[in-house]
């Protein structure tokens, strides 16, 4: 089955967005279900099978420290921004709040 040309620029927007989304919720410590759960809290549902592997690449690429502790009698991975990590946030947050700018005068030129 064919997905329709929305559909894929959709994903491809949410994205980069979720990526956004995971490092600003990671300047406070986080295990993935709680990471979830604060951005399903914000409206932004994301699967397990997306957040997962997404945190591997954030922390693979430098942007993430985690640690295995115990809690609650249960072994749970801790993710956390790393020192780059909070540098990176800071230049993508100034990033998108220039496109944001740019985006909402083409909008509201365009009467979108």
């Amino acid at each position: 089955m064919n997905e329709s040309p929305f559909e894929n620029l959709k994903l491809e927007l949410r994205r980069g967005c979720l990526v956004l989304a995971v490092l600003a919720q990671l300047r406070a410590e986080h295990y993935g279900y709680t990471l979830r759960k604060a951005l399903a809290d914000e409206g932004l549902e994301i699967e397990e099978s997306t957040l997962y592997p997404l945190l591997r690449r954030l922390e693979t690429q430098g942007l993430l420290t985690s640690e295995w502790r115990e809690e609650d009698r249960r072994n749970k991975r801790f993710y956390r921004l790393s020192k780059e990590g909070k540098v990176v946030l800071k230049q993508l947050l100034e990033e998108w709040r220039g496109m944001d700018e740019s985006l909402r005068r083409i909008f509201q030129e365009s009467k979108v």
